[in-house]
């Protein structure tokens, strides 16, 4: 009897076709290794703990930026070659040149990478190259190489800062709400800033090197922190990513336990990064960074040169000792604190995060007019106008560079298969360094002609950020009129309204 045919074998699976780009490879989370050792944490807690070791983290990102402000009065007069102001601001721009352009590979690092561990070598790194700067003082070493590449050390390593944090707490915290919560969570830049003064004023009697070693060492100890303890996300510690939240939903412990995931339980994330050029192509991300070139700008201007400004000018009748400047100097971080948190409150009331900052980019118009106008006839009324002076040139700055970014880089053009929050906060703040670098330099060589010159400069710089965001501003006041205009004709026929949408709604 023959025997049946043989089945015909099965047919060749197809070739896949060619893809522009590999498929993105899963992300393993694990828990810090400080936290394995400790009972288990609730939702809420671990936003808490992440809340607090970002702050502390950036704050001594901040703190350790300060020394340079303090000494330089010290450096002009006894250590050569920084006789010149202008070789004071040749080493501030070889800091800020290098962090600007380091923001933009930090930020494509840090999506790609694990953050705990990039942020944590940052932090160590950035400590080690803050000290080799100091350590000039006590190699008694003059040569101004030294100092410019110790700062452009620096100034690399410090770049992996701040794409790192805000990409940390925009993956833990979303909503409505954002601009609040990362308003006031925004003040660690003006307490790193304060602390950093108030250090390395006090220790400026044992030798301006000590103004930098301690800084130092504090930022490389908060590194070892954020090694042990920092989950960047939350499956990094079993739950599940934390979806956007309207302002109305509260979040409670019953929900954050029961919103375990597949991903989180087996820890990957399948979620790739993008790269620069399409960061760049999200709606808004060009204008906010080209306004923050000119905020920052004025912004780092103060950061570098409040305290020689003050012992260069007589505050009603007389000048300020070296470390008297350092110390009143922080109370222009003072009034950023309330700039960044009263700014974060407006966006979120308002849904409206560019006419914020317009509105603030404005009012600083007068406000540094005044400061130098009258900022001399006494103490008090110096002290006044520079805190006010804070509260408007910092509340811009810090809003676009946290709760703008945040936004932005959940924009709904990524469709939620991307994450781009480290690299769209590397490019708006990146953008925003390059015009930091450029503020501090050009006052070096223009104060020499006097300080009027160097406030027109600031004066004008904040009227071109206001301008920036002009487009914008429109579209979101014609937003808010018809917001408005929908509310009122909803509570004419009885019905629900149904909330207002901000122009960036679809970016969380």
């Amino acid at each position: 009897m023959a025997e049946p045919p043989a089945p015909a074998p099965a047919p060749a699976p197809p070739m896949p076709k060619s893809s522009p780009r590999p498929l993105p490879r899963p992300r393993n989370h694990h828990p810090p290794p400080g936290l394995r050792a400790l009972p288990a944490f609730s939702y809420n807690a671990h936003r808490g703990l992440v809340l607090g070791l970002t702050f502390l983290a950036y704050a001594l990102y901040h703190a350790s930026r300060k020394p340079p402000s303090i000494v330089k009065r010290a450096l002009s007069k006894s250590w050569p070659p920084f006789y010149d102001p202008a070789l004071l601001g040749e080493t501030d721009v070889a800091f800020l040149a290098s962090y600007s352009l380091g923001m933009f590979g930090a930020g494509h690092l840090g999506d790609r990478l694990d953050l705990r561990i990039f942020l944590a070598a940052g932090m160590v790194g950035s400590g080690a190259a803050v000290a080799l700067f100091g350590a000039g003082y006590f190699l008694s070493l003059h040569s101004l190489l030294f100092y410019v590449l110790a700062q452009a050390i620096a100034g690399l390593l410090q770049s992996t800062g701040w794409p790192s944090v805000v990409a940390i707490v925009g993956n833990w915290f979303g909503g409505r709400r954002r601009g609040l919560i990362m308003g006031i969570w925004n003040a660690h830049t003006s307490v790193g800033n304060i602390s950093g003064s108030l250090i390395a004023a006090a220790v400026l009697r044992y030798g301006w090197g000590w103004s930098f070693v301690v800084p130092g060492g504090l930022i490389a100890l908060g590194g070892v922190l954020v090694f042990f303890f920092l989950a960047p996300y939350p499956e990094d510690v079993g739950f599940a990513p934390s979806p956007p939240k309207k302002a109305s939903e509260a979040s409670t412990d019953e929900e954050d336990r029961s919103s375990r995931s597949t991903a989180g339980g087996t820890g990957e994330d399948r979620r790739d990064a993008v790269g620069i050029r399409k960061a760049f192509s999200i709606p808004g991300v060009f204008t906010f960074a080209a306004c923050l070139f000119f905020a920052k700008l004025v912004a780092y201007t103060f950061l570098y040169w409040l305290p020689f400004y003050l012992t260069q000018t007589a505050i009603g009748g007389e000048y300020m000792s070296v470390t008297d400047a350092g110390y009143i100097s922080v109370l222009f971080d003072v009034g950023g604190i309330i700039g960044g948190i009263l700014a974060g409150f407006m966006s979120d009331q308002l849904d409206a995060r560019a006419t914020t900052a317009a509105m603030f980019m404005y009012l600083a118009i007068p406000s540094l007019y005044a400061f130098h106008a009258y900022g001399s006839t006494s103490k008090v009324t110096n002290i006044a106008l520079m805190m006010i002076s804070g509260l408007f040139v910092n509340g811009p700055y810090a809003l676009i560079t946290t709760a703008v970014s945040a936004d932005l880089g959940t924009h709904k053009s990524l469709k939620g298969d991307s994450r781009a929050l480290a690299t769209v906060t590397a490019i708006i703040d990146g953008t925003g360094s390059l015009g930091a670098a450029l503020g501090p330099f050009i006052t070096g060589f223009i104060s020499k002609t006097g300080w009027d010159s160097v406030f027109i400069m600031l004066i004008v710089c904040a009227l071109i950020a206001g301008a920036c965001l002009s487009g914008l501003v429109k579209s979101e006041i014609q937003q808010i009129i018809e917001n408005w205009r929908n509310r009122s004709t909803h509570l004419q026929n009885g019905t629900a309204d149904s909330g207002a949408q901000p122009l960036l709604a679809g970016s969380s």
